[in-house]
Formats: C-alpha cells, structure tokens, sequence
C-alpha cells in the first residue's frame, strides 16, 4: 500500500477501507477481516457510525500487528464541547479496544467544535492519539474554525470524487498543508460518474474498471480515498490502482468533470439542526 505524508511527518496509507452504514454486531467486522485479508491497512470508522466495537474486534482477531493498522475514526457531535469529548474520546478508545486512535476528526463542523478540539490536542498531547483533523469544513467554515487551534489538523474529510473536486477549498487547505480525504470518492454509486466516457475510455486502455480509474485519478491528486464496498472482489479492486499511471492529458481529462456541486452542504442550516438532534447514545 501505498502512503502520504501528514504536516506531523506521520504516515497515512492512500486508501483506506470506510465502514460508513455496514451494521455493527457481525456485518461490519466481516467486513474489516476481509478488507485487511484483501490488504487494507487503514479503517475508517466513527463513533456515529456506532461500529466501532466490530472494527477493533476484527482487527484484533485478523493477527496483524496493531502498528501495521491505521485506525480513523471520528468525533459525534453528542460529544461536542471540551468535558464532553474528552468521554468520548475514552469512548472510542474502549469501543475500539486500544490503546490509542491514529487519527481521529471532529466529525461536523457544528456545536462547541472548538471546545472538542481542544480535547482533541491534549489527547495528542497524552498519546491516545497521533493525529487529529477536521470533517466536512468548507472554505467559510474553516475561516471561522481555524483560529482556535494551537494543533494544525492533518487532514480535512469532505465529499471528492471527480464530479465534486472541491477546488477552491484545496487551495486553502494546500497553503496550510492539509491533506483532503476523500468520502464518496465513487459518487456513492453514482451511475453517471461510473458510466462517463472519459473514464470508460481510460479503464479499457489500462484494462481496469471505472472505479479503479476513479480511485487511481484521487490518488495523483495526492488525496487520500475511502472506498466502500462488502464485496471481497470489489474490495480487492478498489486497492488495484498502483500498477498504472494516468499521464497529465488523462488526469486533465477527469478534472474537466468537476461540476463544483457537493451532494452534501455543511452551511446548509437545515442539517445543522437535523445532525445536532442524532443521538448515539443515552
């Protein structure tokens, strides 16, 4: 697998294997022992998820060494505010069953955020986790964000997928030295994308798949994907992607595609207030 370099020279392999909306109790765990049979070294989960308890269990029960894994998992906004997150910091450390997190995001960018983060730098500070970044922060949002930081996050997980490049908020997060993330990096099954000529071209030229040009396309523009799939074979695919090399026309190619329309708005108020209401637990 191949890896980037986080602003705090920490390593973070390119494609990690996302749990997003896989069932706790027995669907996701078999999902985490297969990706990490298929080579995944870096899983993604959150405490809204609520499939953390499955991701450490298979880890755990797969015989790989824990510091060969990259665990990422997120912050719910229950949890928001500097005492609250502290508890739900110790919260997933439990759920996971480790001893510390690699990386681990403020989930939405609403409620006492700030307060979190600040929970979130003296985690860094005490060793329960290596690294800690931002979610879904668009270019207004990071303007109010980024003052109360003493710790620079690593990353910053938006929605990225050749429909949706997120161009101007790379500008921003590239003079800061913050890696995207990609969620939804195949449109979430978007036909449309999967289908498009351009891509279908390029996967009969290097005999891939759409997805694997998607997921390779992602990967030249330095940005880390998380695909999803419970399908070993699918699973196996979307890590296919290191034995090709788009060449600058190709890569160009994609980038005409970007429509600049996330399916998702974090300044959206109306989710704002429909995501505060999610409750993870009592």
């Amino acid at each position: 697998m191949k890896l980037f370099e986080l602003n705090n020279k920490k390593q973070i392999p390119a494609v990690g294997f996302g749990v997003f909306m896989i069932p706790n109790n027995g669907p996701t765990y078999d999902a985490v022992l297969a990706a990490l049979k298929a080579g995944y070294r870096h899983i993604d989960t959150a405490a809204g998820y609520m499939n953390e308890s499955d991701v450490g269990k298979a880890i755990k029960d797969s015989g790989i060494d824990r510091s060969d894994i990259f665990i990422t998992s997120k912050l719910w906004l229950q949890d928001y505010g500097y005492e609250n997150a502290k508890k739900g910091i110790e919260n997933s450390l439990k759920q996971l069953g480790v001893d510390y997190i690699d990386l681990y995001l403020l989930h939405q960018p609403y409620g006492d955020y700030l307060g979190a983060w600040k929970a979130l730098e003296e985690a860094v500070k005490e060793g329960k986790i290596k690294s800690i970044g931002i979610s879904n922060i668009t270019l207004n949002l990071w303007d109010k964000f980024k003052d109360g930081m003493s710790i620079m996050p690593v990353v910053n997980q938006v929605e990225f997928n050749p429909f949706v490049q997120q161009k101007e908020l790379r500008k921003v997060m590239n003079k800061n030295n913050i890696r995207l993330e990609a969620w939804y990096p195949l449109g979430h099954g978007n036909k449309d994308l999967l289908e498009n000529k351009a891509i279908l071209s390029l996967a009969d030229k290097y005999n891939k798949n759409a997805g694997q040009i998607i997921l390779r396309w992602i990967y030249q523009e330095g940005v880390i994907s998380l695909p999803k799939s419970t399908n070993p074979e699918r699973m196996k695919g979307n890590i296919d992607i290191f034995d090709f090399e788009l060449t600058d026309e190709e890569m160009q190619s994609i980038q005409i595609l970007d429509t600049g329309k996330p399916t998702h708005d974090p300044e959206d108020l109306s989710n704002e207030k429909r995501l505060m209401s999610v409750k993870i637990h009592d």
